[in-house]
């Protein structure tokens, strides 16, 4: 059996203030061609289909387009809640979807698979909702962690496929051991800390298709991770975007073969002098793509992002991270205002709180010298 492992698509996440629905759609229809022409029998879509509880209007237009265009390749499409979901916004009218789509987000059925049969016999695709150990506590006293809950939803997983007999893959969403998660992109399962589920949990079963990872990963041959179709971050930007084609033999051993996404606009972050970065040819190759600039001046750029577009019409982002940072004297500007012995000084001491370390320069001095002068002049004759 052909299996399609994809999760995060994030609908509706934005990219530094930009939309990035379109581009995603762009993803997607390519994931459609793949199916197709890889013949796959399953699409699972683990987790974080859309970015917020309460999506716009033309995310669920996007979603339903793209489960019904996976639906005509003859594949079954099997959803899950993740974390960034509403569950029961997603899963509202999962009974009214077409034959072939199937939504799970009812902790109480996860038990329940849905089995799909090829020449082998059958396969049971356990979809484990994003489970929140707070919400469940009333019903699974034991639930304190997220280790906890995806613990007792194993065993149950396990325990019916011990009666069914067959093939088994789960679907679940969380950070499980040995995971490297994105800095800044990941949010935290648990709020307070990162709640790591234990691997030895997806014991019993042929495959397990995480998501909420967004990078590629390999925990185990039958773990893995197949993250975001789309970027969503500059910190994400060398990791390639696509899918695991899982193969499960007569047996259960799963062989995977990942199958690549395109990007539809690179990411690129450039770091160095800001005059260098707007003027140097080394960089021509970025105008195209979106673009991160960290500049190593001293002193902040004026109205940076708008001078950077003129020559990166996609930098979206600036950071000022200079190359040398002032050591402080640790002493308070009302300290350093007091030890002024003249005007100058005291220009310098504002400029160097400002500035965080950093008074005027040798140009500034001589202009703030002839300033000075300039007023002890006027004042002398008036």
């Amino acid at each position: 059996m052909r299996i399609l492992h994809t999760s995060d698509w994030h609908i509706g996440r934005t990219f530094h203030g930009h939309s990035t629905l379109d581009a995603l759609r762009g993803v997607l229809e390519a994931l459609t061609r793949q199916v197709r022409e890889h013949d796959v029998d399953v699409v699972i879509v683990a987790g974080d289909v859309f970015d917020s509880a309460a999506p716009a209007a033309a995310c669920y237009t996007l979603l339903s387009d793209t489960l019904r265009a996976l639906a005509d390749t003859g594949a079954q499409v099997i959803v899950t809640s993740g974390n960034h979901d509403s569950a029961a916004r997603l899963g509202f009218q999962a009974g009214l979807l077409r034959d072939g789509i199937h939504v799970r987000t009812d902790p109480e059925r996860l038990d329940e698979p849905i089995t799909v049969s090829d020449a082998h016999g059958p396969v049971h695709f356990y979809g484990i909702p994003y489970l929140e150990p707070a919400l469940l506590r009333a019903s699974w006293p034991q639930a304190r962690t997220h280790a906890d809950v995806l613990g007792h939803a194993m065993q149950r997983v396990r325990a019916d496929r011990a009666i069914r007999g067959g093939r088994a893959v789960a679907i679940a969403h969380c950070f499980a051991a040995g995971v490297e998660p994105t800095p800044h992109l990941e949010r935290d399962i648990q709020q307070g800390g990162l709640d790591v589920v234990p691997l030895s949990v997806f014991d019993g079963v042929d495959y397990a298709a995480l998501g909420h990872i967004h990078g590629r990963q390999r925990l185990a041959p039958h773990v893995r991770y197949a993250g975001a179709p789309l970027h969503y971050s500059f910190g994400e930007g060398d990791k390639p975007r696509g899918s695991w084609l899982v193969e499960l033999d007569a047996e259960g051993a799963a062989e995977a073969t990942w199958l690549a996404l395109p990007v539809p606009r690179r990411l690129v972050t450039l770091r160095g002098p800001f005059a260098e970065i707007l003027s140097s040819p080394a960089h021509a190759a970025a105008q195209d793509a979106w673009v991160s600039v960290e500049y190593t001046d001293a002193l902040p750029e004026r109205d940076p992002l708008r001078r950077l577009q003129e020559r990166f019409p996609f930098c979206a982002k600036v950071v000022h991270a200079p190359a040398v940072v002032r050591s402080d004297d640790g002493r308070s500007y009302s300290q350093r205002v007091r030890a002024a012995r003249s005007d100058a000084e005291l220009v310098d001491a504002f400029l160097t709180h400002v500035r965080e370390g950093e008074g005027a320069t040798a140009r500034e001095r001589e202009l703030l010298g002839d300033v000075l002068d300039e007023r002890i002049r006027v004042e002398a004759f008036a």
